[in-house]
């Protein structure tokens, strides 16, 4: 198995076959041996408590356990349960407080057998100081999107940070949509393939739900922009 060197032992990387289902295979994208904050921008006491929606085969959590410090309490959940196994396998006994759960909702791709369209998150109210949703909202639903923010608003504590990543597009140049069509889809067989949403609809969901985009960044060469989220004052 592919590794790593972390604190004098080996921390391993994930297999190929499950690096391509989250779409990066190089090592570099899994590693961090410098042990510098994952988001250098966001302060390091925002790392206590962490919650990564859509974690996969660990990309984030790996580095999260090469930083210093890392994190006090870590929990990881995505609808790959062979990604979420190897995870618990190879992650958790290097760093005991790295939790990795299996959220059982319906994909077609990874999980067609799901039981649920919606779950919740499995974190209390006000517990998380760091979530981190990075290429989620671009595969779910418009049905579901409102859920999940209020999901969001939830668990963040008052002074907590969530990192996410959308793709936007402006509805007003769309007069062939409904008021309640603010999404755009490109696969028509699997439709969270790649989701794209009206800004200014994210932007009033995300009100209605008693938060506040901080902060939006450039688009990604995928047209992804990051947005970081807060609780409203």
């Amino acid at each position: 198995m592919e590794s790593s060197k972390f604190s004098g032992v080996t921390l391993p990387l994930p297999p190929h076959e499950l690096r391509l289902q989250v779409g990066r295979t190089d090592d570099q994208s899994f590693d961090n041996p410098t042990g510098g904050l994952v988001f250098p921008e966001i302060a390091e006491a925002a790392y206590e408590s962490v919650f990564d929606w859509g974690c996969g085969c660990g990309r984030l959590a790996r580095q999260l356990i090469q930083q210093r410090p890392q994190p006090q309490r870590y929990v990881g959940v995505d609808l790959n349960a062979a990604a979420i196994a190897w995870c618990r396998q190879s992650l958790t006994p290097y760093a005991p407080q790295f939790e990795f759960h299996h959220q059982d909702v319906h994909y077609i791709g990874f999980n067609p057998d799901g039981t649920a369209e919606v779950l919740p998150f499995p974190a209390a109210d006000r517990s998380v100081s760091l979530l981190i949703a990075w290429s989620v909202f671009t595969h779910t639903i418009e049905d579901h999107v409102k859920f999940y923010i209020s999901e969001v608003a939830r668990v963040l504590r008052p002074e907590g940070i969530a990192v996410t990543s959308w793709m936007l597009f402006d509805k007003r140049n769309f007069p062939m949509m409904k008021q309640f069509q603010n999404a755009l889809y490109i696969n028509a067989r699997d439709p969270v393939n790649a989701v794209i949403y009206d800004r200014l609809w994210l932007s009033n969901t995300c009100s209605e739900a008693g938060l506040v985009i901080s902060e939006i960044g450039e688009p990604e060469t995928d047209g992804a922009r990051r947005i970081d989220l807060r609780l409203g004052k």
